[in-house]
């Protein structure tokens, strides 16, 4: 086991292991990507027992493999410490990832796109969160958990866009429907 401490943005990363994520959901997650052609900036997780699937930070997406994935083995959100799975470095939206997956069992797929082309429109019934603290911090968190009780898109101001589902279907069909109202 390798134990490695650095400090990532303003949470510290423990890797549990330096070895690429050979995670099975892994292909299913990258053909997902690649239907996403127009959009170059997100994060996406998936569910995995426990853990989490989730992307590594400054991924070119028109270049993404498999070795551009980590895993979250755990979250302690008052220490500020995740333990991970990889080689390369966390994302910050990973705290909320790692959030929703263990806050609602009935949520497997992640999806949040940073893109202004998607955020700065207003949709109608879609719940919108002030940007009053960072993405990874609790309180912020909190308010994301809240939204999503009543809906499976949430709108946060100025950051970026949440889609949450059951499976990658699922938020591929909302993102789809999202888009068309955008238009």
């Amino acid at each position: 086991m390798i134990d490695i401490f650095h400090n990532t943005q303003t949470f510290q990363s423990l890797y549990v292991s330096k070895e690429h994520s050979s995670c099975p959901l892994v292909p299913d997650v990258l053909s997902f990507i690649k239907k996403l052609d127009s959009v170059n900036d997100l994060t996406i997780s998936h569910r995995f027992g426990r853990r989490v699937l989730i992307n590594s930070k400054e991924v070119d997406f028109k270049k993404i493999n498999k070795e551009n994935f980590l895993e979250i083995v755990d979250y302690d959100p008052f220490k500020k410490i995740i333990l991970l799975m990889g080689v390369e470095d966390v994302c910050i939206e990973s705290p909320l990832h790692w959030y929703i997956h263990h806050a609602r069992e009935d949520i497997n797929a992640v999806l949040f796109i940073k893109d202004k082309n998607y955020f700065e429109k207003k949709v109608d019934k879609i719940p919108i969160i002030d940007n009053k603290y960072p993405i990874w911090v609790v309180e912020q968190i909190k308010e994301v958990l809240g939204a999503l009780r009543n809906s499976k898109i949430v709108i946060i101001k100025d950051v970026g866009v949440l889609f949450v589902g059951n499976s990658l279907k699922d938020i591929g069909e909302q993102f789809s429907k999202y888009k068309e109202k955008i238009k």
